[in-house]
C-alpha cells in the first residue's frame, strides 16, 4: 500500500462565532499531486497552513513525513517547502540573491543554478527581482520553496491572476516535480488546473470536504460522459412561459437523460448517449412548440461534480 505522507484528521479552524474549517480529514500519499479544489472561502488555504504549522487547529491534527504539526515544528519545516498565496519578496535584491538568501536558512540546500534552470529563470538570475513578470514571480516563490529539497511541496493558488501561457507554465512545472518523486499539494479554483495536474481531487465547501477521489471517478459519479446545454423560447421567440418543474419534467422524459439541471435560463442535460439525447431533444422540442438556442455539446466535467454536490457553480460560490 502507499505510504501517507500528510495525514489529517478532524481539522477545525474558528474565528470568533465563525468556523472557517469544519473537521477535515485525509491522507495525501507519498509521490502524488494532492489538489484542494474549491471556490474562494472553502477553507484550502487555511487547511494547508494547519497542515504546514502555520496556524495551530482549534481541533484535530495533522502529521507531516511522520511529524506532529502542534509539536514538531522544526521536523515538519524541514520537511516541507511552501509557496503561500502572496509571497513576500524583496524588489531590490536579484533572482539569485534570493534564491542564497532563503538558502541560507537550512542546514542543506539545493544548488542554486540548477534550480534556476528548472524553474526557467536563467536569464533572470541577475535581474532585480521588482523587474519580474508575474509568472515570473511566481516561478521564483516556487524556487524558494524547493530550496531546501523538501519532501512535499504545498501550493497555494499558484496560478491566479497569470496568463494562460504563464499558467501552463506552472502546469508543466509541477508535472516534472512529481516526475522527481515530490509529492505536491495544490489548491485551487480552476477545475481545468485540478484535472491536468491532480492524481486525486478533494473537493471543499463552506469548510468541509464534500468528496474525495480522482478527477475521472468524481466526473463518473454523475454516471454521464456528456452535457448538453441550451437556453429554450417559444417558437415564435418569445421566452417560454410554462412553470419551471413542467420544462424539467419534460426535458427529463428526454432519451437517455440521467439528469436535468437549470442554471437561470440555461439548461443541462447529462447522458451518456449523445447522439439518442439529442435527436429526442429536438423532437421533444418540435412537440413542445420550443426553440432550442445556444446549443452546445461537452463532456462532464469537475464543475459539473460540483453543481451537482452543492447546487451552485466554482465561478459563482
Amino acid at each position: 500500500m502507499t505510504e501517507a505522507v500528510i495525514r489529517a484528521r478532524g481539522l477545525v479552524k474558528r474565528y470568533g462565532n465563525f468556523t472557517a474549517v469544519r473537521g477535515v480529514s485525509f491522507d495525501v500519499y507519498r509521490g502524488e499531486v494532492f489538489g484542494l479544489l474549491g471556490p474562494n472561502g472553502a477553507g484550502k488555504t487555511t487547511t494547508m497552513e494547519m497542515i504546514e504549522g502555520l496556524r495551530r487547529p482549534d481541533e484535530g491534527h495533522a502529521l507531516v513525513a511522520g511529524y506532529d504539526t502542534r509539536t514538531q515544528q522544526d521536523k515538519v519545516k524541514e520537511a516541507i517547502g511552501v509557496q503561500l498565496q502572496s509571497t513576500s519578496l524583496f524588489d531590490l535584491l536579484t533572482v539569485r540573491e534570493m534564491v542564497r538568501m532563503y538558502a541560507s536558512f537550512y542546514p542543506k540546500s539545493v544548488p542554486v543554478d540548477p534550480l534556476l534552470e528548472d524553474m526557467i529563470l536563467t536569464e533572470k538570475a541577475g535581474d532585480r527581482v521588482k523587474h519580474l513578470s508575474g509568472g515570473q514571480k511566481q516561478r521564483l516563490a516556487i524556487a524558494l520553496a524547493l530550496v531546501n529539497d523538501p519532501q512535499v511541496v504545498f501550493l497555494d493558488e499558484p496560478t491566479t491572476g497569470l496568463d494562460p501561457q504563464a499558467r501552463r507554465t506552472l502546469w508543466d512545472i509541477v508535472l516534472r516535480l512529481k516526475e522527481r518523486g515530490k509529492t505536491v499539494v495544490l489548491s485551487t479554483h480552476y477545475m481545468d488546473e485540478a484535472h491536468v495536474l491532480c492524481d486525486r481531487i478533494c473537493l471543499m465547501d463552506s469548510g468541509q470536504v464534500i468528496a474525495l477521489d480522482t478527477p475521472r471517478s468524481l466526473v463518473r459519479s454523475l454516471q454521464s460522459e456528456s452535457a448538453v446545454e441550451f437556453r429554450l423560447a417559444e417558437a415564435e421567440g418569445g421566452a417560454v412561459e410554462e412553470g419551471q418543474e413542467l420544462r424539467v419534467q419534460r426535458l427529463q422524459a428526454v432519451a437517455e437523460v440521467k439528469q436535468v439541471q437549470q442554471r437561470g435560463e440555461v439548461f443541462v442535460l447529462y447522458t451518456d448517449a449523445l447522439q439518442p439525447t439529442l435527436v429526442d431533444l429536438i423532437a421533444a422540442a418540435g412537440a413542445e412548440g420550443w426553440s432550442v438556442l445556444d446549443l452546445q455539446t461537452r463532456t462532464a466535467t469537475l464543475e459539473d461534480v460540483f453543481i451537482h454536490m452543492t447546487g451552485r457553480s466554482l465561478r459563482e460560490a
